[in-house]
Protein backbone atom coordinates (compact mmCIF):
# COMPACT_ATOMS: atom_id res chain seq x y z
CA UNK A 1 0.00 0.00 0.00
CA UNK A 2 1.69 3.19 -1.16
CA UNK A 3 -0.59 5.63 0.53
CA UNK A 4 -2.64 5.68 3.67
CA UNK A 5 -6.11 7.12 4.15
CA UNK A 6 -4.69 10.39 5.47
CA UNK A 7 -2.07 10.91 2.74
CA UNK A 8 -2.94 13.98 0.71
CA UNK A 9 -6.68 13.41 0.63
CA UNK A 10 -8.41 16.38 -0.89
CA UNK A 11 -12.07 17.02 -0.19
CA UNK A 12 -14.40 18.87 -2.46
CA UNK A 13 -15.70 21.52 -0.07
CA UNK A 14 -18.63 22.57 -2.22
CA UNK A 15 -21.40 24.30 -0.37
CA UNK A 16 -24.39 22.01 -0.54
CA UNK A 17 -27.94 22.63 0.51
CA UNK A 18 -27.96 19.99 3.23
CA UNK A 19 -31.28 18.18 3.51
CA UNK A 20 -30.56 15.11 5.65
CA UNK A 21 -28.09 12.88 7.46
CA UNK A 22 -27.27 9.43 6.04
CA UNK A 23 -26.20 6.18 7.65
CA UNK A 24 -23.45 3.96 6.25
CA UNK A 25 -26.14 1.57 5.01
CA UNK A 26 -27.30 4.25 2.57
CA UNK A 27 -23.80 4.74 1.17
CA UNK A 28 -23.25 0.99 0.85
CA UNK A 29 -26.62 0.48 -0.89
CA UNK A 30 -25.63 3.13 -3.44
CA UNK A 31 -22.15 1.66 -3.96
CA UNK A 32 -23.29 -1.95 -4.30
CA UNK A 33 -26.56 -1.31 -6.13
CA UNK A 34 -28.50 -3.06 -3.38
CA UNK A 35 -32.28 -2.76 -3.02
CA UNK A 36 -32.96 0.90 -2.29
CA UNK A 37 -29.68 1.83 -3.97
CA UNK A 38 -31.31 4.13 -6.50
CA UNK A 39 -33.03 6.13 -3.76
CA UNK A 40 -29.78 6.04 -1.74
CA UNK A 41 -27.82 7.52 -4.64
CA UNK A 42 -30.40 10.30 -4.96
CA UNK A 43 -30.08 11.36 -1.31
CA UNK A 44 -26.27 11.26 -1.06
CA UNK A 45 -25.44 14.71 -2.43
CA UNK A 46 -27.61 16.83 -0.20
CA UNK A 47 -26.63 14.91 2.96
CA UNK A 48 -24.19 14.76 5.86
CA UNK A 49 -22.18 11.63 6.72
CA UNK A 50 -20.37 11.32 10.05
CA UNK A 51 -16.72 10.27 10.03
CA UNK A 52 -17.83 7.38 12.25
CA UNK A 53 -20.11 6.14 9.46
CA UNK A 54 -17.41 6.77 6.85
CA UNK A 55 -15.20 4.44 8.89
CA UNK A 56 -17.93 1.79 8.68
CA UNK A 57 -18.09 2.18 4.89
CA UNK A 58 -14.31 1.82 4.59
CA UNK A 59 -14.35 -1.23 6.88
CA UNK A 60 -17.10 -2.90 4.86
CA UNK A 61 -15.28 -2.28 1.57
CA UNK A 62 -12.02 -3.58 3.04
CA UNK A 63 -13.85 -6.56 4.52
CA UNK A 64 -15.02 -7.47 1.03
CA UNK A 65 -11.42 -7.59 -0.14
CA UNK A 66 -10.81 -4.07 -1.45
CA UNK A 67 -7.42 -2.45 -0.90
CA UNK A 68 -7.01 1.19 0.12
CA UNK A 69 -6.01 2.04 -3.45
CA UNK A 70 -9.42 0.71 -4.55
CA UNK A 71 -11.33 2.30 -1.66
CA UNK A 72 -9.77 5.77 -1.81
CA UNK A 73 -11.38 6.84 -5.12
CA UNK A 74 -14.75 5.62 -3.85
CA UNK A 75 -14.40 7.67 -0.66
CA UNK A 76 -13.15 10.73 -2.52
CA UNK A 77 -16.00 10.40 -5.00
CA UNK A 78 -18.75 10.50 -2.38
CA UNK A 79 -21.03 13.46 -3.01
CA UNK A 80 -22.21 13.80 0.58
CA UNK A 81 -20.52 16.17 3.01
CA UNK A 82 -18.39 14.25 5.52
CA UNK A 83 -18.36 15.84 8.96
CA UNK A 84 -16.18 15.17 11.99
CA UNK A 85 -17.67 13.38 14.98
CA UNK A 86 -17.73 15.93 17.78
CA UNK A 87 -17.75 15.79 21.55
CA UNK A 88 -21.37 16.97 21.58
CA UNK A 89 -22.35 14.14 19.22
CA UNK A 90 -20.41 11.67 21.37
CA UNK A 91 -22.40 12.77 24.40
CA UNK A 92 -25.73 12.42 22.56
CA UNK A 93 -24.72 9.02 21.14
CA UNK A 94 -23.79 7.87 24.63
CA UNK A 95 -27.13 8.98 26.03
CA UNK A 96 -28.93 7.14 23.20
CA UNK A 97 -27.45 3.82 24.34
CA UNK A 98 -30.25 2.90 26.71
CA UNK A 99 -33.02 4.38 24.56
CA UNK A 100 -31.95 2.28 21.56
CA UNK A 101 -30.79 -0.85 23.38
CA UNK A 102 -33.92 -2.89 22.60
CA UNK A 103 -33.56 -2.09 18.89
CA UNK A 104 -29.94 -3.30 19.03
CA UNK A 105 -28.40 -0.17 17.52
CA UNK A 106 -24.63 -0.08 17.18
CA UNK A 107 -22.35 2.79 18.14
CA UNK A 108 -22.17 3.81 14.47
CA UNK A 109 -25.94 3.96 14.20
CA UNK A 110 -26.17 6.03 17.38
CA UNK A 111 -23.44 8.35 16.05
CA UNK A 112 -25.52 8.87 12.91
CA UNK A 113 -28.64 9.58 14.95
CA UNK A 114 -26.69 11.99 17.17
CA UNK A 115 -25.63 13.97 14.09
CA UNK A 116 -29.24 14.07 12.87
CA UNK A 117 -30.51 15.20 16.28
CA UNK A 118 -27.80 17.85 16.60
CA UNK A 119 -28.35 19.07 13.03
CA UNK A 120 -32.16 18.94 13.34
CA UNK A 121 -32.32 17.07 10.04
CA UNK A 122 -34.11 13.91 8.94
CA UNK A 123 -32.00 10.77 8.73
CA UNK A 124 -31.94 8.15 5.94
CA UNK A 125 -31.13 4.50 6.65
CA UNK A 126 -31.81 0.99 5.37
CA UNK A 127 -32.41 -0.26 8.92
CA UNK A 128 -36.13 -0.70 9.63
CA UNK A 129 -35.49 -0.96 13.39
CA UNK A 130 -34.94 2.80 13.46
CA UNK A 131 -38.49 3.60 12.33
CA UNK A 132 -39.98 2.43 15.63
CA UNK A 133 -37.76 4.62 17.78
CA UNK A 134 -39.18 7.69 19.50
CA UNK A 135 -36.17 10.00 19.39
CA UNK A 136 -37.63 13.19 17.96
CA UNK A 137 -35.92 12.70 14.62
CA UNK A 138 -37.56 11.99 11.26
CA UNK A 139 -36.33 8.53 10.17
CA UNK A 140 -36.64 7.78 6.45
CA UNK A 141 -36.07 4.36 4.89
CA UNK A 142 -34.45 3.76 1.51
CA UNK A 143 -36.22 0.40 1.18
Amino acid sequence: MNSSPSDGRKRDERRLMIEAVIDSSVVLAAIYGEPGGEKAAAVLAPSLLSTVNLSEVVAKLAGRGSSWSQIEPIVNGLTCRIVDFTQAQAEVAGMLRFTTMKAGLSFGERACLALAIQSRLPVWTADRAWSGLELGVDVRLIR
